[in-house]
């Protein structure tokens, strides 16, 4: 198994917390309803090449 170089742990936009979710350089997320354990909320993000932003989609 090979590790990649390019990775980190996403932090909460809120707390700026340390989340559970690991990304990758190659790894994209849209919509990811990502968990935050300090802060108990729960926000939907989105990730491409290591850069997170908040998504804009409205709730339904």
């Amino acid at each position: 198994m090979q590790y990649q170089k390019d990775s980190t742990w996403i932090r909460c936009p809120i707390c700026y917390g340390k989340t559970r979710t690991k990304v990758y350089a190659d790894t994209v997320l849209l919509n990811f309803p990502l968990y935050c354990p300090k802060c108990k909320k729960e926000t939907k993000v989105n990730v491409v090449q290591l850069n997170m932003t908040l998504s804009e989609e409205p709730d339904a």
